[in-house]
């Protein structure tokens, strides 16, 4: 039987969850890519809890004048989860890739937040 795309990515998901865990310290940096939206939680895995989120469809996102989930529209979702995680004295987070490739939007993320701050 053949494997869906979706399949082998929570596939890999699962063999990278394994791996990576969030702590108060440094709390798990996850995303999530739809065909039409990115989004990004930074979420303490000892408590369960969501300390900051971000998305294309958050209200910030769309009143800086963005549309779309593109690599422009990542980089501001990843300006914007950085901006979120300073308020709360976050500097440091362990970045979850959830078995998406290291490429396009996923890394025009990731270097967005690392270029307003965030350390992973």
């Amino acid at each position: 039987m053949k494997k869906t795309s979706e399949e082998a990515r929570q596939k890999r998901h699962a063999r990278i969850r394994r791996r990576v865990s969030g702590s108060p310290e440094r709390p798990r940096m996850c995303i999530f890519r739809s065909d039409r939206h990115i989004y990004v939680q930074i979420v303490d895995d000892t408590t369960g809890k969501v300390l900051a989120s971000a998305s294309s469809l958050s209200k910030e996102f769309r009143e800086q004048g963005h549309k779309g989930a593109g690599v422009a529209g990542a980089k501001a979702v990843g300006a914007l989860i950085a901006q979120k995680a300073g308020e709360q004295a976050i500097a440091q987070v362990v970045f979850d890739r959830a078995g998406f490739i290291y490429h396009g939007r996923v890394k025009a993320l990731a270097d967005a937040a690392r270029e307003k701050g965030l350390k992973f």
